[in-house]
């Protein structure tokens, strides 16, 4: 009979394909976080998949039974299984090892499922569950520490063999509120302390500092900062988790919480610096823009303060979204006022208007502002008198 979590598996919108395409297939097993996610309750929506043995023939034949079609990865011993209700990926099995820190892993196909298991980041994500008939595998203490709501390595030589494990573990115990346990947390300051995350490239750490951005906030921040893992990361690098708190109950739908959070813990960096060091991580240009500006909250906050609706305007709408969310959460009222009422009022005059009273040229572009600046500040609420403040900026 399957056991009870298989036929948890089984109820998940996203394992229905995948179940009926390798339906008799012995040697493949669901790995890692979605089986975790299932112990603890959770409904995974993504399904990692290994097979003992010889991963591209089952691709081949389940690709068969979907009368679909497999994209074959040989030198990496994986494929992509397509069919009409979705796509999914089989990888074999495989041990690693690192010919130096940081490096990427060789890779030694067609091993067994416990040495795949044993090369994984932590004993809670080693868990596999056998999909012909339920059976549950996993590192030996993996239970007790998911019972036990702990982040614990494999072995000792975890960070320095993948120093972006060092990441992973704060999105993890953000992403699911576990504790690290206090030799793994030992390990992991160790690692910091000697310079574990320069032996990785720019753009992986990058890659994995933006994947923690997007995790729950400011509690992954939270860990990393406890772990001493911010400053080798970004430059002036401090963590102020109740301004974060604030900016993210702040965030509108069109700001990215991520870098809202992210932005919190850089106000201490110089703009150059902070922009320099998000070159090398292989930021993208635009997020990048929105923590250099961040970074210059101080002198933000300085600019708005006791400036009318109209002067705050002028500050912010040129910068990203971002900083003046945290500028409000910073105890700004400008900033805020502008982030809640004053970003959306729209004059009921146009460019059209004044070219009607026969305005042309900047004078139009000079016009439109003082409408703006009119409205905001309360000294023109209608159509009339916004056209009255237009004409009278443009003719002067």
């Amino acid at each position: 009979m399957p056991s009870g979590l298989l036929q948890e598996l089984r109820a998940l919108p996203a394992a229905a394909p995948v179940l009926a395409a390798l339906s008799g297939e012995p040697r493949v097993w669901v790995v890692g976080g979605a089986v975790r996610d299932l112990l603890l309750g959770g409904r995974p929506s993504d399904l990692d998949l290994v097979v003992e043995g010889d991963a591209l023939a089952v691709a081949r034949r389940a690709a068969e039974r979907l009368d679909g079609e497999v994209l074959v990865h040989e030198r990496f011993g994986t494929a992509t299984v397509r069919g009409e209700e979705g796509s999914f990926d089989l990888a074999a099995a495989r041990r690693e090892s690192y010919r130096q820190p940081g490096a990427l892993p060789d890779v030694t196909l067609g091993a067994p499922l416990e040495d795949d298991l044993a090369r994984r980041d932590f004993t809670v994500n080693t868990f596999a569950l056998r999909l012909a008939d339920g059976e549950l595998r996993s590192v030996p203490g993996a239970q007790e520490d998911l019972d036990a709501r702990l982040l614990r390595v494999l072995h000792d030589a975890s960070f320095r063999d993948d120093p972006t494990r060092l990441l992973r573990l704060a999105r993890y115990a953000g992403r699911l509120g576990f504790e690290v346990e206090p030799h793994t947390a030992a390990l992991a300051r160790l690692a910091g302390s000697v310079g574990a995350l320069g032996t990785v490239s720019g753009e992986r750490l990058g890659a994995e500092l933006r994947l923690l951005a997007g995790e729950p906030q400011p509690d992954a921040l939270a860990a990393l900062d406890a772990l001493a893992l911010g400053r080798p990361l970004l430059p002036g690098f401090r963590l102020d988790t109740a301004l974060a708190r604030r900016a993210l109950a702040l965030c509108p739908v069109d700001a990215r919480p991520g870098l809202v959070a992210l932005g919190s813990a850089v106000r201490d960096a110089s703009a150059e610096e902070l922009a320099a060091r998000l070159r090398e991580l292989g930021f993208p240009a635009g997020e990048a823009e929105a923590l250099v500006g961040c970074a210059e909250l101080d002198r933000l906050l300085t600019a708005l303060r006791d400036a009318r609706p109209s002067e705050a305007d002028e500050l912010l709408r040129h910068r990203p979204l971002e900083a003046a969310v945290l500028a409000a959460a910073a105890g700004s009222g400008a900033a805020r006022d502008w982030l809640e009422r004053a970003r959306h009022l729209r004059a009921e005059i146009g460019g059209g208007d004044l070219l009607a009273e026969g305005l042309s040229g900047p004078a139009i572009g000079r016009g439109l502002l003082a409408a703006r600046a009119a409205l905001l500040d309360g000294e023109a609420p209608d159509r009339e008198s916004q056209l009255a403040a237009a004409l009278a900026a443009a003719r002067t």
